[in-house]
């Protein structure tokens, strides 16, 4: 039998970039060979949070960091297998040394695989080295000085790529080894209104509000068609890993030094802190992607309605700001964060519903769907944690006030577009005069309100502010308070 080599294997999950990955540069400083694989396993490809989005934006990461390579004469080894699977051929090929990644804060099915994967390492005498992400620990039974910390590990300096000559293993190696495996094709629509994947697009949008765009942060950040270019917009390059938390908040904290508007940059820089925070609370409290954080609310219980939830999923429930939020997200992938806030607000306290019926539908259309954030977002806007505000947003007054000239509303709702602005708002309001008098009807052209949002509205208020005097809602809410630390929360809180 022919001896093996003995090489190293970085394996990419969201961490697509070359530049601040510690997965690489730690297998680089070993010295010894390394291969870059990318999997796209079975179960997320059948997962149903997931949607061919998410796998085309990681396409395009991956074709990004294959430019990159080039001038190294390697690329991204990218396949379509499950895990173990994948590391039984390369065995057939190479001696596996050590296998560097990072520590996933996933599904649970990503982390019932990692543990499976450690004890298939384990049994092959395969080290596995994972370091910590964006600064988010994995054991952590409290939060004492997590903040500290957290700021201690964004003030390291940046890892960087330099493989030795000829390290990475050659593109015919590679080639070689694609000969074996189902490889995975690249190719993603060239016209699509989703933003593109790979850390080479990722620091455009970065450099771009770091240069201008960040001047009307504040002052744009709720509204939901100007936010569009006032954001940042680089949430799905922060998901995918194309650029890292640390990357961004060095640069942000280098524009801030310098800049005249400092407090919009301040505001940005907090909400790197605030992402992190909720990533790692998922962390420290994986059943949240099933059940409410707080035991207290699983004795709440829904009555699911298939026509209220399906009115939602399609952007039809006859409240304008709603649909057009829906709307806007299903063809772009992206709404701001009080038009995310506002629609799941609307499923779980007007319609009633369940917030883990809205989870797999919301988490398929984020095109930075990150799980740490999904999860506790979900339960903080449905009103579930006893720890929070409650915050029951009514669609009509946000639209009065985020798109007073209803430009979001006719842009994503075009069937209201030739009325005047206060029917965008309200069309329900229309007479039957005011009906004929722009050749519109309510109910054909564009539907009823599903539902009565006064008296919706006050049976959730009541439910959920009766809730939180509940004794095991109490005690729940205490112990979530003590193992994320309520000073450092308030803290948080403060520095927004």
């Amino acid at each position: 039998m022919t001896k093996r080599e003995h090489i190293n294997i970085v394996w990419l999950k969201r961490d697509l970039r070359l530049l601040d990955n510690e997965a690489i540069s730690n297998a680089l400083k070993s010295g010894k060979p390394t291969l870059i694989i990318y999997v796209f396993e079975f179960i997320l490809l059948n997962d149903e949070h997931y949607s061919k989005r998410h796998f085309n934006f990681i396409k395009e990461s991956i074709s990004d960091l294959n430019k990159q390579l080039e001038s190294y004469n390697t690329k991204v080894l990218a396949i379509d297998c499950d895990i173990q699977s994948a590391f039984n051929i390369l065995q057939e090929f190479y001696r596996i040394d050590t296998v560097y990644s990072h520590v996933e804060t996933g599904l649970l099915i990503t982390y019932n695989r990692d543990k499976e994967f450690k004890r298939y390492c384990r049994n092959n005498f395969i080290q596995w080295q994972e370091n910590k992400n964006n600064g988010v620990e994995r054991g952590l039974v409290n939060r004492d000085n997590w903040f500290e910390n957290w700021e201690s590990y964004m003030a390291q300096d940046l890892e960087v790529f330099q493989p030795k000559d000829n390290q990475l293993l050659s593109i015919t190696a590679i080639d070689n080894l694609e000969k074996v495996f189902t490889v995975t094709h690249l190719d993603t629509p060239s016209e699509s209104k989703f933003q593109k994947g790979g850390s080479t697009v990722g620091w455009k949008y970065a450099n771009s509000f770091f240069d201008s765009r960040h001047e009307d942060y504040m002052f744009n950040i709720s509204k939901p068609e100007a936010s569009r270019s006032s954001c940042s917009r680089i949430s799905p390059y922060i998901a995918w890993g194309n650029l890292s938390i640390r990357q961004v908040f060095k640069a942000g904290k280098k524009v801030k030094s310098a800049s005249k508007y400092k407090r919009h940059i301040s505001a940005f820089l907090s909400r790197l802190r605030w992402q992190a925070h909720f990533i790692q609370k998922f962390e420290m409290e994986h059943t949240m992607e099933e059940a409410s954080v707080n035991k207290g609310y699983h004795k709440l219980k829904k009555s699911i309605s298939d026509t209220y939830q399906q009115a939602w999923f399609e952007g039809k429930t006859g409240f304008p700001l709603v649909d057009a939020s829906m709307r806007c997200l299903i063809e772009t992938g992206y709404v701001n964060f009080r038009m995310r806030a506002m629609l799941a607000s609307f499923f779980t306290h007007i319609l009633w519903q369940p917030w883990q019926s809205a989870t797999r539908h919301l988490s398929q259309q984020f095109l930075d769907f990150e799980p740490g954030i999904h999860f506790p977002q979900l339960q903080m806007q449905a009103g579930e944690t006893g720890i929070n505000n409650l915050r029951i947003y009514n669609p009509t007054t946000n639209s009065l006030k985020h798109d007073p000239d209803a430009i979001f509303i006719r842009k994503w709702v075009p069937e209201l577009a030739p009325l005047e602005t206060p029917f965008v708002h309200e069309p329900y309001l229309m007479t039957e005069m005011e009906e004929a008098f722009y050749n519109f009807k309510l109910g054909e052209d564009y539907p009823q309100p599903i539902v009565n949002i006064k008296e919706n509205r006050k049976r959730a208020s009541d439910i959920l502010w009766n809730m939180k005097d509940d004794p095991e809602v109490r005690r729940e809410s205490s112990r979530i308070l003590k193992r994320h630390t309520i000073s450092q929360r308030n803290r948080m809180l403060r520095d927004e």
